[in-house]
């Protein structure tokens, strides 16, 4: 008994050093991830490449790939637009292009004024397809053509937290049609990787349920009626997007959950 009780004890404390180190590892990555900037080749290529290409088409775009930011889609996104601008309306097709002109403009004055970190120029990108998307429109070119977006909106590309996340965001700001196709849409390629457990977790606390939890004293601040979009806060936060906002907005970018429980939302009201 006594050389039982001995190796569970041992065993025990081997445990314990392997989850303090791996928790020690998570803690590095994450700092690291704060502190990780754009290598100088990086930048060098990307500035040089900026110059270089034009106002029309998607090489600005293509200045972005494979850098040590990992900031990855925007080329695709700009490939996918254009491909598919042929099915739109003039008008449709005036929105996309003048929205990917917007982000070439935007990337070529503002990335040499950005920091080398990779938080600031994330938040660059993200902020200027912000801009451009609301800005020319964006959400009425593909209106009655959502398939078009098919290559886009796809559960895979929601990691790590990129341009795609950010499109899917502005995508749910587009009304109760569009947001209700993007969010069956993924939920159903969320189902496809992970069963179930995307279903559980869609129907964890349904908009009854939130309603009827009590009130703080605090005053809520005002929110719009827009479900919450992709976060990268935790696997089952969603978010409200404030009305009013002074300045460019969080960059709230990847989990699928958010979506879930946008659509959610949608089929409780219908």
């Amino acid at each position: 008994m006594p050389a039982n009780l001995s190796a569970v004890f041992f065993l025990l404390l081997a445990c314990q050093q392997v989850l303090t180190m791996d928790l020690h590892n998570v803690y590095e990555k994450q700092v690291s991830q704060i502190k990780k900037r754009l290598s100088l080749q990086s930048t060098a290529e990307i500035q040089s490449c900026l110059v270089s290409s034009g106002d029309v088409g998607c090489g600005t775009f293509q200045c972005f790939n494979n850098n040590s930011c990992e900031i990855q889609g925007l080329h695709h996104i700009c490939l996918t637009l254009l491909h598919n601008a042929g099915r739109y309306d003039s008008q449709g097709k005036s929105f996309v292009k003048e929205a990917l002109r917007c982000m070439a403009l935007g990337l070529r004055q503002r990335f040499s004024c950005v920091s080398r970190r990779c938080s600031a120029v994330k938040e660059m990108v993200f902020s200027l397809q912000r801009e451009c998307y609301s800005k020319h429109q964006l959400c009425l070119a593909p209106r009655d053509h959502m398939e078009t977006m098919g290559n886009l909106v796809q559960f895979h590309l929601m990691f790590p937290p990129g341009p795609y996340v950010e499109l899917m965001n502005f995508l749910l700001k587009c009304g109760d049609k569009v947001r209700l196709w993007v969010g069956q849409r993924l939920r159903r390629q969320c189902e496809h990787h992970w069963g179930a457990l995307c279903s559980s977790f869609g129907s964890t606390c349904s908009p009854s349920q939130a309603d009827a939890l009590p009130h703080t004293t605090a005053p809520p601040p005002a929110v719009s009626t827009v479900s919450g979009p992709i976060t990268n806060q935790g696997p089952l936060q969603s978010t409200k997007v404030p009305e009013h906002r002074n300045g460019p907005s969080q960059i709230d970018n990847a989990t699928e959950f958010g979506l879930l429980e946008s659509e959610k939302s949608n089929v409780t009201a219908l």
